[in-house]
């Protein structure tokens, strides 16, 4: 097996670039395309559509057989506002800890995968093993749908892929699906002693704000439920207002955000359908009443529910795989969703835990990361026979 050493170097690598959402990301996935073709794999560079971003694809094995996917995000959430007892951005070795940001979420997956790479070399595969590395997962999946249109030209479909969100290296099965949605009202400013004369777009905010509150009790009265989780129905909650200027100025602008988790078969758009149709009720009520109201809406971040695979195998698999028993069920999303939606058949399986995601001082253990190589020498192994 790789030494867990050259894991760490590799891991070392990725931490120390600063990959935030939104941004260009030339300089990671420029490391991981140099560090293949040292290996001697082609990688696949597709941009998106924003500019400056890349996924990125790579094949070891017959591009022409069913293998399997393994899955990561390159970017890794903001550091802003955290105290953190080192640079975030620098690997460094805390008592045994090896800390930094993404450590976990997700570059520790990233680095095993890519230590990996001489041992799926060496095992002469019959069956593929595809790397796939994609940016802006941490507002919401937008890289990753853009690789998986491009599945079709670059491999046979998959048989499975192996999402490798931190997991505790146990087989997760489902998560539940999400869509958030900021919307802004336009009303019209004037001096608050003659109200009047303006439209305070704080109003119909608060209106919509306790249609949302009831919609929320709604759903979690009458379902539709699923035992898996914890709530076990779809939720919808208001997480950001913002609005106004001074209290003797009517405010003339109102912002406001709001996030629907849906349950396996139940997709999130529908919750915020009935949101924007009673924000629709709301400005027809207003141009009645010849009022000076508007108001846009846009989608922050969106992916899909994962439901349990039907695939009894892979799910045996990857048991057999990680050595860990599968979890039905986990409170955050992945990629995994969006993969299953094109037809792959999609478990998350990573080192590390989800605990320590996003907070300072996140970190990954060495023996997590020999957990995860562990399991993909036998992957390699599984593929070579």
């Amino acid at each position: 097996m790789t030494a867990v050493s050259s894991v760490e170097e590799i891991l070392t690598t990725l931490v120390g670039f600063d990959c935030l959402p939104g941004r260009p990301n030339g300089e990671i996935a420029g490391y991981v395309q140099g560090y293949l073709a040292t290996q001697g794999v082609d990688c696949a560079v597709l941009p998106g559509p924003e500019g400056g971003r890349v996924n990125l694809f790579a094949t070891i094995g017959p591009k022409d057989v069913p293998g399997y996917i393994l899955s990561g995000h390159m970017d890794v959430v903001p550091v802003e506002g955290q105290v953190w007892t080192s640079d975030p951005f620098r690997l460094t070795d805390q008592a045994g800890r090896l800390t930094g940001r993404g450590a976990t979420d997700m570059k520790g997956f990233l680095a095993c995968v890519l230590a990996a790479v001489p041992l799926f070399k060496a095992a002469n595969l019959k069956r593929p093993v595809h790397i796939a590395f994609s940016y802006d997962e941490e507002i919401g999946c937008r890289g990753v749908p853009h690789l998986i249109a491009r599945l079709p030209e670059l491999c046979a479909l998959p048989t499975g892929c192996i999402v490798g969100e931190p997991s505790d290296m146990r087989p997760v099965l489902s998560h539940k699906g999400k869509q958030a949605v900021e919307i802004t009202f336009t009303g019209k400013a004037a001096h608050s002693s003659q109200p009047a004369l303006g439209e305070n777009a704080l109003y119909p905010a608060a209106e919509l704000l306790l249609f949302v509150r009831d919609l929320s009790a709604k759903m979690e009265a009458e379902g539709p439920f699923d035992a898996r989780f914890s709530p076990p129905s779809s939720t919808v909650v208001a997480g950001i207002v913002s609005g106004g200027s001074a209290v003797n100025i009517i405010p003339d602008l109102c912002r406001l955000a709001f996030e629907v988790r849906s349950v396996p078969g139940a997709a999130p758009q529908d919750v915020s359908a009935k949101v924007l149709a009673k924000l629709d009720a709301l400005l027809a009520a207003a141009k009645t009443e010849g009022r000076a109201l508007s108001a846009s809406w846009q989608e922050l971040a969106s992916y899909p529910a994962l439901a349990p695979t039907r695939e009894a195998g892979f799910v045996a698999l990857m048991e057999r795989l990680s050595g860990g028993e599968a979890i039905q069920s986990v409170s955050y999303g992945t990629e995994a969703g969006l993969f299953q939606a094109a037809g792959v058949p999609s478990i998350i399986c990573g080192p590390g835990s989800i605990s320590r995601a996003h907070r300072p001082d996140e970190y990954i253990l060495r023996e997590e990361l020999a957990a995860c190589m562990a399991m993909l020498e036998r992957l390699a192994g599984e593929l070579a026979g």
